[in-house]
């Protein structure tokens, strides 16, 4: 084999565990975001207590510390898009940078949100307490699921994986990880901004647990979702369009604190709906087969 070859073959020892400088950095940028939001939702869960950590620190509040780990969770999803598109772009994919952003991403998209929804909802001191005998299971149900998730990522998207010429790889199999951890973290973020003490907010997410069963599920789910990578940023647009645009950023913007939810709601719900629509075609197109068949053989008797 000569060198050439060699170093583009994604299993020769170099290639695979070459370590390309920017898009690893992205992916180190998740890492320590999602490393950060794990000691936030620590910290906010010490401060609800009110033991001797509250008392230290006065000027801390607890719902400040979960908008800052809902908002570092975010962030890590931006870090995740970054990295995976600055490598195909330059051409500098490697077997390296998949499994160490595989890693990232079950700190930042697994632990972090699963220890959010422990703290915050599925764990109250006062209110349901059986919450406290199924809420640690719930949340590992989705550590569990999202790990799941990643490792099937890998094995699908490995390079020496024969696949037929049909298969596409636009879409994803299964709810994304960051889009079911955006999902949690955005819905806390709505939550923290409608209640006014932590009492109230354990009010408001009774209903909780199912969502979070809900997007574990579609991990691990034959559900498609829209990769956007096929997406040209350089394409060329109308003027009005651009503006539109531009205006619909900038109201999201300022109703981040209940738009961002939506927007990964409706993610979630159109992978659905066209989970549903292909299912319906595929039932008619049996329907339409199994009716062909039978008139040939009504035809031959």
């Amino acid at each position: 084999m000569s060198d050439l070859e060699q170093r583009n073959n994604p299993y020769n020892v170099t290639q695979a565990s070459r370590i390309y400088f920017l898009p690893n950095l992205m992916t180190a940028g998740n890492l320590f975001c999602g490393f950060v939001a794990v000691i936030k939702c620590i910290q906010a869960r010490l401060m609800t207590d009110g033991g001797e950590y509250a008392m230290a620190h006065p000027n801390l509040s607890w719902s400040a510390l979960f908008t800052q780990a809902v908002w570092l969770i975010l962030a890590a999803v931006v870090f995740d898009s970054l990295d995976g598109r600055l490598a195909r772009m330059g051409g500098r994919t490697s077997l390296f940078g998949a499994e160490f952003d595989s890693l990232a991403d079950v700190v930042s998209f697994g632990m972090a949100p699963a220890l959010m929804m422990f703290f915050l909802i599925l764990a109250p001191r006062e209110d349901y307490q059986w919450f406290r005998e199924l809420g640690w299971l719930i949340a590992f149900v989705y550590l569990l699921c999202g790990a799941v998730r990643l490792a099937r990522f890998n094995v699908i998207t490995n390079p020496l994986l024969h696949r037929a010429e049909i298969e596409s790889n636009k879409d994803f199999l299964g709810l994304p990880i960051p889009a079911a951890a955006g999902t949690v973290a955005t819905l806390v973020l709505l939550l923290l901004n409608m209640s006014a003490n932590a009492r109230e907010l354990r009010q408001l997410t009774i209903a909780l647990p199912m969502i979070l069963v809900l997007v574990s599920f579609l991990m691990v789910s034959t559900v498609r979702y829209p990769s956007f990578k096929q997406i040209n940023w350089e394409t060329k647009t109308r003027f009005r369009t651009f503006i539109g645009v531009f205006i619909a950023v900038v109201v999201i913007w300022k109703l981040r604190e209940v738009a961002f939810f939506f927007l990964f709601l409706a993610y979630i719900s159109y992978g659905l709906f066209t989970h549903y629509q292909r299912g319906v075609r595929h039932a008619q197109m049996r329907a339409l087969r199994r009716k062909v068949v039978k008139m040939k053989q009504q035809t031959s008797e």
